[in-house]
């Protein structure tokens, strides 16, 4: 592909649908590809500008992405092309290409538009040989140009690609959802009212079933799992009358617009709201959300996948052994992967046609576990009353549990979710369920208290903890006084839910074993905390929620600060974890991120105050830094400030910015309470199995890669930096050299 002399030239489009990211991966390959030395295109309007060329092909440098993480939709544009989709559209699109020279393709974009790619890609030999043959391009231009490197991008709001766990657009589009149901169901209530709030997705119910278990729907209907049988007007009806019965004064209803019954019929929005009024005389109301699923800014994900997904497209082109096929870069768990494109594209279609034949177990299937128990958890936890095991009805299980469920540490968004959850769980299988106020100074004092279905009613969407929390660590007469707790109240299990305290604490309880008989019983951890500083969890319930609050803050200073050329250093929460300033400073273009765990020094702080003012001096009028809250003793943020306004003072003004506990405030985040949801139900199965045993595991619970999975807390001290109360290893590390990397131009020479 070289050329003596010539740079290697890329060309990157968005294409299909917009969704809110595509902006940052657009800048994240624009960036990469200039920090490689590579000429970078951009092709406007997608396939459309393909086809047309000319202006619609732009070059573009270091500025031309500038300021556009925070933008949602696409800056280059996007639009259909039925030109494209002809053998003459596409030789057109292949000439501009040869004609500009580019020699490699990013495509951002959904399933119709990575097909599009694929054929692009798989006729491109016989396009150059047309337009050899039509005097179009010499021979020699064909050959320079005979090979065409491809690199696909998942970006769909409606995450219905194969390859990917989350498409760009999705997180952003659920947090739409949630703040419209969440909305809409404080008007609900007051009017006792029931709402059928109709979301996109097309053939995939992803965004309905995740919207309506991070909002606490009542019902949901998705085209993947229609009710079973010919009338799924009875079984609403039922489950939708009980829970008002009950006393429930607000009902919602999640609706995929592909949503069908289970015979292949269409089911809308509409037909629902006539079989609530005339069944049940209701009063109902229909929320078309529509295209305000696919606006506004990015979240926080969103940024930082579609960050990482672009980088990684730039990596996948200049590999010393390219794929000589398509391929797509996906996230699979918390890593970046690539998947042949075709493959992908063929899996996705076969989701489609498994639903418009009726085979929707294998619709299910190829959705993939995680989304088969997530629908399981959710037709369980949106029933009005315990659907397994009824009140005053003996339990179909010989040997009922006691399991306390209490909350430690800070507050962190997601705490009330996993308790309801786990506590509506553990009902459902016929447990009884206490909550503890005020985490372990609550257990040392007794103040405990059975929790039944109705009384976690709401809390799948608020922020704090209803049960409180308090940072205590029991030691001394506190372990006999918790002993002779779970003794008086028969307490068979132990659920805590927490940041570092918690952990302790239960490391405690282990440790005092042969000294407190009545600890030997299954204990879990469930990690919350927004600091993300937990072992054996690369995601602690709490921390996204923190992220998206921080992002929120800085886009506002942002905005402030271009207005008249200042720099602003904003102090973020994480203690010794560099987690949120890190993740922080990606989703927001900082120029520079300050952690405790690289350490501050005056020649860092001199090479960064050097940069910037060269920055300002070629025109810069904006300066970010994000500085972690304990990043250095000294050289702290105050510190950072001082200098950098003295030393600036004649190009820029700097102020700080100290976030505070805004970052823990708020309701907590789709991805937070999906996730809080998902380890409540896996530790409420394990507590359960574990309480036979002679000698039952005190254990934690976190997500590693795309798998929930469980350690013992006996390795508690070998996996954590005690002194600094974090991880000894932190999956985020190596994020570092990508966030530096797209906030400064170093390109190789």
């Amino acid at each position: 592909m070289d050329v003596v002399g010539v740079k290697k030239r890329l060309g990157v489009f968005t294409s299909g649908g917009d969704a809110p990211g595509m902006n940052a991966a657009v800048r994240a390959v624009v960036r990469a590809a200039l920090n490689q030395d590579l000429e970078v295109y951009a092709i406007y309007e997608g396939y459309q500008g393909m086809v047309e060329g000319g202006e619609r092909i732009r070059k573009m440098d270091w500025d031309s992405v500038g300021g556009i993480l925070a933008r949602g939709g696409t800056i280059i544009g996007t639009a259909r092309c039925l030109e494209f989709q002809t053998r003459e559209g596409r030789r057109q699109a292949a000439r501009n290409l040869v004609e500009y020279g580019i020699e490699a393709l990013v495509a951002i974009g959904g399933d119709g538009s990575l097909t599009g790619a694929t054929i692009l890609h798989r006729e491109w030999p016989e396009l150059l040989a047309e337009l050899v043959e039509n005097g179009e391009i010499g021979q020699e231009m064909a050959v320079k140009h005979a090979h065409l490197a491809l690199v696909g991008l998942p970006a769909s709001i409606d995450n219905d690609l194969y390859g990917s766990d989350m498409t760009i657009g999705t997180d952003t589009a659920l947090h739409r959802i949630a703040e419209a149901a969440d909305a809409i169901s404080s008007t609900a209530s007051s009017h006792q009212r029931t709402f059928i709030i109709e979301v996109m997705g097309r053939n995939c119910g992803y965004l309905a079933l995740m919207g309506g278990l991070a909002t606490g729907a009542d019902w949901v209907m998705i085209p993947e799992k229609p009710p079973a049988g010919e009338h799924w007007e009875e079984q609403m009806c039922q489950v939708l009358k009980a829970g008002r019965d009950s006393g429930r004064r607000d009902t919602i209803v999640m609706v995929a617009e592909g949503a069908r019954d289970a015979q292949g019929n269409p089911i809308r929005s509409d037909d629902i709201k006539k079989v609530l009024e005339e069944r049940l005389g209701e009063d109902a109301r229909v929320t078309i959300l529509g295209h305000v699923q696919r606006g506004g800014s990015p979240s926080a994900f969103d940024r930082n996948l579609s960050t990482l997904l672009g980088y990684a497209a730039v990596a996948e082109v200049l590999a010393d052994d390219p794929s000589p096929e398509p391929v797509l870069m996906g996230l699979r768990g918390n890593r970046i992967t690539r998947t042949p494109l075709s493959y992908c594209v063929e899996n996705s279609r076969k989701i489609a046609a498994a639903i418009a034949s009726g085979d929707y177990p294998q619709a299910m299937a190829l959705r993939g576990d995680t989304f088969g128990e997530i629908f399981h958890t959710f037709s369980t936890l949106m029933q009005a009353t315990p659907p397994n095991c009824k009140p005053d009805t003996p339990p179909p299980i010989d040997k009922p549990l006691r399991i306390a469920v209490l909350t430690c540490g800070a507050a962190a968004s997601g705490m009330n979710t996993a308790v309801r959850a786990a506590v509506r769980l553990g009902i459902d299988k016929c447990h009884t369920m206490l909550g503890v106020e005020n985490g372990f100074r609550g257990l040392i004092e007794g103040h405990i208290r059975e929790l039944d279905w109705v009384s976690v009613r709401g809390w799948a969407t608020t922020g704090g903890s209803s049960l409180g929390t308090s940072r205590k660590i029991p030691k001394g007469r506190d372990l006999y006084d918790i002993a002779r707790r779970i003794e008086k109240h028969d307490i068979h299990a132990l659920l805590i839910i927490g940041g570092w305290s918690g952990y302790q604490a239960a490391y405690q309880l282990y440790n005092q074993r042969e000294n407190f008989p009545a600890f030997n019983i299954p204990i879990i951890c469930i990690p919350a905390t927004i600091n993300n500083n937990l072992p054996g969890s690369e995601y602690s319930i709490g921390s996204d929620t923190a992220l998206n609050n921080i992002i929120q803050a800085v886009d506002k200073i942002k905005q402030s600060a271009v207005a008249s050329n200042r720099c602003f250093v904003v102090k973020v929460m994480g203690r010794y974890c560099g987690y949120l300033a890190l993740l922080s400073g990606m989703a927001t273009g900082a120029e520079q991120v300050y952690l405790h765990e690289d350490g501050v020094t005056l020649s860092n702080l001199q090479h960064d105050l050097d940069y910037l003012i060269n920055s300002f001096e070629r025109g810069k009028r904006l300066g970010l830094i994000i500085c972690n809250e304990n990043a250095h003793p000294v050289y702290n943020s105050d510190f950072i400030s001082a200098l950098f306004a003295e030393e600036g003072k004649k190009l820029f003004q700097v102020r700080q910015a100290v976030l505070g506990h805004l970052q823990q405030g708020g309701d907590p985040s789709p991805f937070d309470r999906i996730q809080a949801t998902r380890l409540a139900a896996k530790a409420i199965d394990f507590l359960i199995a574990e309480a036979d045993k002679h000698s039952p595991a005190a254990a934690a619970i976190g997500l590693q890669g795309s798998q929930v999975q469980f350690w013992n807390l006996s390795e508690l001290p070998v996996q954590m930096d005690t002194d600094h109360q974090r991880p000894k290893h932190q999956w985020w590390w190596e994020l570092r050299d990508i966030a530096s990397n797209l906030s400064h131009h170093t390109p190789h020479l």
